[in-house]
């Protein structure tokens, strides 16, 4: 079993309804990522946001109304790795994740990346710079980069074209990071049918929105024309250490799955609320479509994000620690959703508690054991709404020094 951690950089409340500067976010940011370099954490996963979560609720549309604060303050990604690889000795690092819609777009992202790790072999040509991609969790981020309706239809048809969208961004993005010299002409045509929509209601009302504007079209199937176009291009540079990149997709969108993988080797995001059997049939699919050059699929490939609410505080018996655990989780978890939704959903925080790691250090081995495969990747997510640094280290200690351990001998011990 491997053990990654996460970082969320989320300038909000915590649950005592503290919010750190930005100085103080990334002195604790790095604090905790130069501890995690010494405890043996094999990734160091960062959140990547873009735009004021803040200002974006006096938006017509806002995605999070009710968020208070910041989502999150990374929003150059390159430039925080370097910098973080700069500070640390063996930790590797990625993204979790960059938007290939936002900061420029597809082509941007690509060339960014490309220059990043050139940059990172000049320096260390052991560690990898892992980068999870997506289309990007909150919408309002990549609108201002032309990510929105251009007519009535693709209005209606809103949620299925942002991901084909994403399809397109991803063949864009993976080939030139493959090295490839394209052109908008060579790349996939969105073509929108029945079989894109859930439900005959849905589809009906993208054509008869279709139809209006186009009375003597055949909406049987609908062409949405390509949201980037450009003649052929190719990124600088051109000569840079492609084994040191390591591509991670963050959908779970079967189809957006295998497409990229027919490029190049993708791996995919789980997350933490993701049922058993999806987790399964997602393994399933990956080993059949996984591309050939990133050789045999494995467990250890899909990173499973986890809450981790530990409790070893000294003064206390492990019954206490465990009680403290769980009170701490709640709190979290209640912060949490009322930041998203402007309310607490008691069936929602129950739901995310169980799919938390909470208690002393010997009931969160048991519950790895019981809940993860022993080739399982965990992503250990420690900030979750927590600003004391100091606590987080001490969390992170707890967790590799003596959950680590005991969970290796109950998996030798045949658990």
């Amino acid at each position: 079993m491997k053990h990654d951690i996460f970082f969320s950089i989320s300038q909000t409340p915590d649950v005592n309804g503290v919010t750190p500067s930005e100085k103080q976010m990334f002195e604790n940011y790095f604090q905790q990522l130069k501890h995690a370099d010494t405890l043996g954490f094999g990734v160091g996963w960062v959140a990547q946001a873009h735009l004021s979560t803040e200002t974006q609720k006096s938006n017509t549309m806002p995605v999070v109304p009710h968020w208070q604060g910041e989502v999150g303050l990374c929003t150059d990604f390159p430039q925080l790795a370097m910098e973080s690889f700069r500070q640390t000795e063996r930790i590797e690092i990625g993204s979790a994740v960059v938007s290939i819609l936002a900061s420029g777009g597809p082509i941007a992202q690509a060339e960014r990346i490309a220059n990043t790790v050139q940059f990172l072999s000049m320096n260390d040509e052991n560690r990898k710079l892992h980068v999870g991609f997506s289309a990007g969790r909150f919408e309002f981020m990549a609108r201002p980069y032309g990510i929105t309706p251009r007519n009535s239809w693709e209005s209606v048809a809103w949620k299925v074209i942002r991901g084909q969208i994403f399809l397109e961004a991803s063949e864009i993005f993976l080939r030139l990071l493959k090295g490839e010299i394209i052109s908008s002409n060579q790349i996939r045509k969105t073509i929108l049918t029945r079989s894109n929509f859930r439900t005959d209601e849905h589809w009906q009302a993208v054509q008869e929105a279709y139809l209006t504007e186009n009375p003597t079209a055949n909406a049987d199937s609908i062409t949405i024309p390509n949201r980037y176009r450009f003649e052929e291009i190719s990124i600088i540079p051109k000569q840079w250490r492609r084994e040191q990149l390591q591509l991670v997709a963050g959908t779970h969108d079967p189809i957006a799955q295998e497409f990229v993988n027919t490029i190049l080797p993708v791996r995919v995001f789980n997350l933490s609320i993701t049922s058993p059997e999806i987790i399964d049939a997602t393994h399933q699919r990956m080993a059949e479509h996984y591309h050939p050059e990133g050789g045999a699929w494995q467990r250890s490939y899909m990173p499973r994000t986890s809450f981790v609410f530990i409790n070893d505080e000294p003064g206390l018996t492990e019954e206490q620690q465990s009680l403290a655990a769980n009170v701490e989780a709640e709190q979290a978890l209640q912060a949490y959703w009322n930041a998203l939704e402007g309310t607490i959903d008691p069936d929602k925080v129950s739901k995310a508690a169980n799919n938390a790691l909470i208690g002393n250090p010997t009931e969160i081995a048991e519950q790895i054991v019981d809940r993860f495969h022993s080739q399982d990747t965990i992503m250990a997510w420690f900030d979750f709404f927590n600003h004391d640094s100091d606590r987080v280290c001490r969390n992170m200690t707890a967790y590799m020094k003596k959950v680590v351990p005991l969970v290796e001998e109950m998996l030798e011990a045949g658990r």
